[in-house]
């Protein structure tokens, strides 16, 4: 069973161990081998936290997992060592330091809301730039941000984090937040006077090295709530990209940063007005290019055929068909210049020709789909070129 070395050292960078077994992943890409040691330093994906990378040796470690025998397997990329050599392991400390942040963050955030208001959290997730905490139930807003003043005191105020270990049997008599089902020996995260947790993670030594806690976002899961979180680093980095985009939008909008809310609800109204406006001038423009075209309908044994290809999208099609077909005694069936074709077939009131049929003919001989009712059905999708499809069209009705 793999020397966990980060139980108790979750600072240790650098560590040296002994090669207990190399397995090729033949089914991965590239080279890529199964690594087991001694000892080591690596953290493996587990209790909601992501894995250490760094190197082993020569190889990159890119995975971190935790086996079913009690080993810590190292998933390594580049030259394999050979059972039984001495490797040296070096931690990526950056990406460590992070996920300590995170999780005790979370660990001070979670002791909080319990404090205050009874609140447990069920769950735990650390990702890549968010972290995220599942409670018993919603939190008001206010709630929330009570408890990130209770998270942020402790922060603050520096308390030390210990590792301590306890048999299941004197842990049931400790003050845990959450009771462990864990048997055997139990290893403890203790919050100076603010928590007590059975955790396998890794967490920095005193409250002060998480930097801040904030809760970015918040919504209902499965009848509680899921709060996404941030801690130290992170927390700074989020703030710089508000920053830069609050400057961008004050730039854009020529006012100050209060001011951006209201700005853009008066460009959303003014947006919503200059829709409105346009599609009353489009429709007005269809209506007037309606009237033309059919007055240039050809004869046919039901009435007046008005047969177009027009440079137009499937709105455009339809609101002229419509337009057409508003005059007693017409069909309009109106193809796209554009290929693959689009098609809308439309009918006056007192007109017979099924619409539908004219589509699903066209479609069933050049391709494309299509569909709808007597009085009005389009389609798209007909490869052909224009002059065949409207042949074809002029041929079916007449």
């Amino acid at each position: 069973m793999t020397d966990r070395l980060y139980y108790d050292d979750p600072y240790k960078r650098e560590f040296d161990a002994t090669v207990a077994s190399v397995q090729p992943l033949t089914e991965v890409e590239g080279s890529r081998h199964a690594i087991r040691v001694d000892r080591t330093a690596f953290y493996p994906t587990t209790g909601g936290q992501p894995f250490d990378t760094g190197t082993l040796g020569p190889s990159r470690v890119v995975d971190v997992v935790d086996d079913e025998s009690g080993d810590v397997v190292h998933v390594v990329e580049g030259p394999a060592p050979r059972v039984g050599d001495a490797v040296h392991g070096v931690i990526d400390w950056a990406r460590r330091f992070d996920h300590m942040q995170q999780h005790t963050g979370q660990h001070v955030l979670s002791a909080a809301l319990v404090r205050l208001f009874g609140v447990k959290t069920v769950s735990f997730h650390l990702g890549s730039e968010m972290s995220t905490i599942d409670v018993t139930r919603e939190l008001t807003s206010r709630e929330i941000a009570a408890g990130e003043d209770e998270a942020n005191r402790i922060v603050w105020e520096d308390h030390q984090v210990s590792i301590r270990y306890a048999s299941a049997e004197e842990a049931a008599a400790m003050p845990l937040r959450k009771e462990s089902a864990r048997k055997g020996t139990l290893r403890l995260i203790d919050v100076e006077g603010f928590d007590l947790s059975a955790c396998g993670g890794t967490h920095v030594s005193r409250t002060g090295a998480i930097g801040i806690v904030a809760v970015t976002a918040w919504e209902r899961f499965k009848g509680g709530q899921r709060l996404e979180f941030a801690c130290g680093g992170r927390v700074l980095a989020r703030f710089r990209s508000l920053r830069d985009l609050t400057a961008a939008a004050v730039r854009s909008l020529s006012v100050l940063p209060a001011e951006v809310p209201g700005a853009i609800e008066r460009l959303q109204g003014e947006v919503k007005d200059h829709k409105r406006a346009l599609s009353d001038l489009q429709g007005a423009l269809a209506n007037y290019e309606g009237r033309e075209l059919a007055d240039s309908a050809e004869p046919f044994s039901g009435g007046g055929l008005v047969l177009r290809a027009l440079d137009a999208d499937a709105a455009r099609l339809k609101a002229l068909a419509s337009a057409i077909t508003s005059k007693p005694g017409l069909l309009a069936v109106l193809l796209s210049t554009s290929l693959p074709s689009l098609i809308v077939a439309a009918r006056s009131s007192d007109v017979s020709m099924s619409c539908n049929e004219i589509v699903s003919a066209l479609a069933k001989r050049f391709g494309g789909r299509g569909g709808g009712k007597p009085d009005l059905a389009q389609g798209g999708g007909l490869n052909a070129p224009v002059e065949e499809l409207l042949g074809e069209a002029r041929r079916l009705v007449k």
